[in-house]
């Protein structure tokens, strides 16, 4: 069962996804100080960073 580039970035992209969620949910429940804002700010990255690799399939 070999993996292409495409199934790469579709789990890449699932993966950050996962983590971006589990990052914004600590920020939200964990922190309730400033730290807060940043896990909060890092998992918005890590959905703009997942949308970016969604939208690199099918075309690498």
């Amino acid at each position: 069962m070999g993996m292409n580039k495409n199934t790469v970035l579709a789990w890449a992209t699932f993966i950050m996804i996962v983590v971006g969620c589990a990052l914004i949910l600590l920020g939200a429940f964990r922190y309730d100080d400033v730290a807060g804002w940043g896990f909060a700010s890092v998992g918005i990255g890590f959905f703009a960073i997942a949308w970016v690799f969604n939208a690199l399939k099918g075309r690498v």
